[in-house]
Order: C-alpha cells, then sequence, then structure tokens
C-alpha cells in the first residue's frame, strides 16, 4: 500500500503545485497586467514551481548532487557532449525515414539565406540546450532518484518515464479574457490541462514520448553520474526536430503520415519503435556479454 502511495506521490506534488500556479497566476496578472494569457502564466508558473521542489525534496530525501546523477563541471560538459552526439545519431535516421517517406517535405514558402539559416539553427540549439537543462535534472535527476529509493528499478523507471510524457500534455486551450480571470477560473484552466491526459488523440504522441522517457532513464541507470549525458541527448533530439520544423512541413498527403503524430510531426509510432529496438538491442548486448 505504501509503494502504491509512493507511486502517485509525484502526481499529488503536482496537483498541489498547480494549485498554488493559479493562485500566483492570477496574482501576476493583477501585479502587470494583461502581458501574457492566463493559461499560460499558470503552466509556466506551475514548471517553475516543479524546478524549484528540486532542493527541498532533494533536502528531504537526503540525496546529494550526485545521487541526481551530476557528475563535476568538466566531466558533466563532456558528457552533454557526448549525449549531443547519441541524441543526433538515434534520432537523424528517423528523420531521413520520414523525408524518404514524403511523411516530410521541404517547406518552399520560406525565404533562407546561408547567415539566417545557420542563425536558425544556433538558435535552436541554444532552446534545446535551455529546454533539456531544465527537465533533466527534474525527470531524470530528482524524480528517478526519489522513486528508486521506495520502489523496484523496473518500476521506477516506468513511472518516472510516464510522468515524463505526461508533463507535456498537461495544457489548456481555453482562454480567458483578463477581465473574467479569477481563482476560480485558473482552477477550471487546471481541470482541463489535467483532463487533456485522458483524450485519446494524444496516445501516440504519449506512448513514443514514454519510450523516450524510458530510454533516458536506462542511460541514467547504466552508466554512474550520467545526468550530463541524458541533457546532452535530449538537447540533441529537441534541436533537431526544431531544426526539421524550420526546414520541413509535414505532408497531409503522405500515405505514411501514421508513423508521425500531430504533437510535433516528429514523435509517433516510427519513433516508439525504432527507440524500442535501441532498447531492446542494448539489452540484448548486455546479456550476451554478462553470459557469453
Amino acid at each position: 500500500m505504501m509503494r502504491l502511495l509512493y507511486a502517485f506521490l509525484p502526481l499529488i506534488i503536482l496537483i498541489i503545485l498547480a494549485t498554488v500556479a493559479c493562485w500566483l497566476g492570477y496574482y501576476l496578472l493583477l501585479a502587470f497586467g494583461d502581458v501574457v494569457e492566463f493559461r499560460k502564466i499558470i503552466s509556466k508558473t506551475t514548471l517553475v514551481l516543479l524546478l524549484l521542489s528540486i532542493f527541498p525534496l532533494k533536502a528531504w530525501l537526503k540525496l546529494s548532487w550526485q545521487d541526481l546523477g551530476f557528475a563535476p563541471p568538466r566531466q558533466f560538459l563532456h558528457q552533454m557532449g557526448l549525449g549531443l552526439l547519441i541524441g543526433i545519431i538515434t534520432l537523424l535516421p528517423v528523420l531521413l525515414v520520414l523525408y524518404g517517406l514524403d511523411v516530410h517535405i521541404i517547406d518552399t514558402s520560406r525565404d533562407w539565406t546561408v547567415l539566417k539559416a545557420c542563425k536558425r539553427i544556433g538558435i535552436s540549439l541554444l532552446l534545446a540546450l535551455l529546454i533539456s537543462f531544465l527537465e533533466e535534472p527534474l525527470f531524470r535527476g530528482i524524480l528517478l532518484a526519489s522513486l528508486r529509493q521506495k520502489l523496484s528499478l523496473s518500476l521506477a523507471v516506468g513511472l518516472s518515464a510516464f510522468y515524463y510524457a505526461s508533463l507535456h500534455f498537461l495544457k489548456a486551450k481555453s482562454s480567458v479574457p483578463y477581465a473574467e480571470i479569477s481563482p476560480a477560473k485558473g482552477f477550471d484552466l487546471m481541470l482541463e490541462a489535467f483532463a487533456n491526459w485522458f483524450n485519446p488523440a494524444i496516445f501516440s504522441a504519449l506512448l513514443a514520448l514514454w519510450v523516450v522517457g524510458v530510454f533516458l532513464a536506462l542511460i541514467r541507470i547504466e552508466f554512474r553520474h550520467s545526468l550530463g549525458i541524458c541533457v546532452g541527448c535530449h538537447a540533441g533530439w529537441v534541436w533537431l526536430i526544431k531544426t526539421s520544423k524550420d526546414f520541413l512541413d509535414v505532408n497531409p498527403k503522405s500515405d505514411y503520415l501514421f508513423l508521425v503524430s500531430g504533437y510535433d510531426g516528429v514523435v509517433g509510432p516510427l519513433v516508439t519503435i525504432w527507440l524500442s529496438l535501441a532498447i531492446a538491442g542494448y539489452w540484448l548486448w548486455k546479456q550476451r556479454c554478462t553470459n557469453p
């Protein structure tokens, strides 16, 4: 029973922080005016609170930064470089297949120069590094480390990957006029965001992101203090996806459109199959090395 409760503890924390974000978001908009949509400020505030929760949770669970996967700075940077390479190597074949099958086609509506293209690619890389550096300490750091304290390794990996995948779909789409904002409206948006988890349209992308989460969790477990590799790998994927979206479009007439989801035009069944094969291949190779 206690293990079941511990498995749901991250969800309970998320609900509490989202509730706090509804209040904070309301007062922030009151203080600064109609500068951003209510739903967006609630979403971003929830993310900030989740990131800040790493520090009290780390102290409460008596975990060190090494327990969360951090290596010394120089080693961490080297790991990021290795992870970036792994991310590119693992996702590039997917993008090439999608292009070869005409799921992705060149976007001819944009006028690119070499300078503009290089600038855009560089900005995408910086954003990818920022996203991965924020998400990995949260999911492959404190979440995975805390779950491993109380649950079996396989359950910890599966649950951490599930929470990682699910958070991508914690979104409300309703727009609340500034004159109508209130904490109660914030709670309505929060309920709408959580209800999106039960939307069957997200299943394909959710499954793919779950496999992504498992892949990253296995890197974190298999290699000591390897959070830097996870950060780099995650950044490599995000970088390629952002870059592909800048230069390519999804072809709605492709016979193989089912290989991607509507989430970002890349994540979908093909990613699920490809990374599942990579995980299975590594497991078989490890078994063979362990039992020659």
